[in-house]
């Protein structure tokens, strides 16, 4: 393989990636800047609407769920890249991998703590292990066990929603928004109030995580695994038809979808109606993802996406330390620990802030990787998983 194939190789996989810290980012800022019960209702807290309602609907269309599954295929297909690179340094892949999954829950949970409780790395180093234990099936076997995990999910949380409708349990509004209100006013508060509010809400969150994003995530990393086994980002040329057709199902299947859970999520968010919604928006989300997938390696692989591309791969390059780093910056806009902005900032200027962030971001990471071999904290887990100091400036001829 020549040098400039391998560029192109890292490259495909780094830009997608970069697209997925804008749009995981899109997707925090909102918890971030509203109550936890506007997330899902903008109307909730004074409500939303004209320019700022449709900022909301179509970051939900576009975003939620769908930035989650294509962090989680990026993971499964970087798993095939440390398998090569173990065998490459002629080291054991399985004790790498533990060190790595390790060095990252422990990031993770600094960040869950200090930070957000919405936190994926945790989840992301526990499922590791299962697709560690998953890793020598048949890429059919694989495929069969991701379907499944997606449709069984689907499956029970519409199963749960038509229950739901034909015995409706009354919600206790007052109490939801009286939570609400009480974590606003923590996440306002000091330290110790923000990371007593964080402590609290983990001990909530495990059900999301259990029965909810927890199967998606590891649906899209058995997917991942198929991809990168097959090398299907490195070879664009080779897999435009299927680019093409993953463009196609995410638009006519996806989309739709998405449409259906946003719309009846923003127009009947208490309703057991939003609840079947939601079963369709988990059933469609991954074919949008696989829609984002196949158009960006259609775009970036084309004249006129080579300038994004070399724009957006240094940020995918650092992708570990951007979002941690975009969950400090937030912090320090809607927490107490700086302006304790929260509740108080509408979904399109939130919007707007997040695009400053990412903007800034692309600047300093062209910057950092023009100089550096890792991001800062690329490094950090990078030698926890191979036990000695890496590389840290790049080579003069690298530059």
């Amino acid at each position: 393989m020549t040098a400039a194939v391998a560029r192109d190789r890292i490259q495909s996989f780094d830009v997608v990636r970069g697209v997925a810290v804008l749009g995981i980012l899109l997707l925090n800022i909102v918890a971030f800047g509203m109550p936890a019960a506007a997330y899902f209702n903008p109307a909730a807290f004074g409500g939303a609407s004209g320019a700022d309602l449709w900022a909301y609907l179509v970051n939900f269309v576009l975003f939620d769920g769908k930035m989650r599954g294509l962090f989680s295929f990026l993971f499964g297909y970087s798993f095939t890249l440390q398998m090569r690179s173990a065998e490459k340094s002629g080291e054991a892949f399985v004790p790498r991998l533990l060190r790595r999954q390790t060095g990252l829950w422990l990031i993770g949970l600094t960040h869950a703590v200090l930070l957000f409780h919405g936190d994926i790395l945790t989840t992301y180093a526990v499922l590791g292990i299962a697709l560690l234990m998953l890793r020598n099936r048949s890429d059919a076997g694989l495929f069969r066990l991701a379907k499944w995990l997606v449709l069984l999910l689907a499956i029970v949380w519409g199963a749960l929603g038509i229950l739901i409708t034909l015995d409706p349990v009354p919600l206790d509004r007052s109490a939801i928004l009286s939570a609400a209100e009480a974590a606003e006013l923590a996440f306002r508060g000091d330290w110790q109030a923000i990371i007593g509010q964080h402590l609290t809400e983990l001990n909530s969150v495990w059900v999301i995580l259990v029965l909810l994003q927890a199967p998606c995530a590891l649906a899209m990393f058995l997917l991942g695994l198929i991809a990168g086994r097959r090398k299907t980002l490195a070879r664009p040329e080779e897999n435009k038809a299927l680019f093409q057709r993953l463009v196609r199902t995410g638009l006519w299947v996806g989309l739709p979808g998405a449409v259906i859970y946003a719309y009846v999520s923003v127009e009947m968010p208490e309703s057991p109606i939003a609840v079947i919604a939601l079963s369709i928006g988990l059933a469609t989300g991954p074919l949008l993802t696989g829609a984002y997938v196949g158009g960006m390696m259609l775009l970036f692989g084309s004249k006129a996406g080579h300038g994004l591309r070399n724009l957006l791969a240094p940020a995918g390059r650092m992708a570990l330390s951007n979002y941690l780093t975009q969950s400090l910056l937030m912090a320090l806009i809607f927490h107490g620990y700086g302006l304790a902005l929260i509740g108080q900032v509408s979904p399109l200027v939130t919007v707007l802030i997040a695009l400053a962030i990412f903007a800034a971001q692309l600047v300093i990471s062209r910057w950092w990787m023009a100089r550096f071999a890792y991001g800062p904290l690329e490094w950090i887990l990078r030698f926890i998983t191979i036990g000695r100091m890496p590389q840290w400036r790049r080579p003069a001829k690298a530059r």
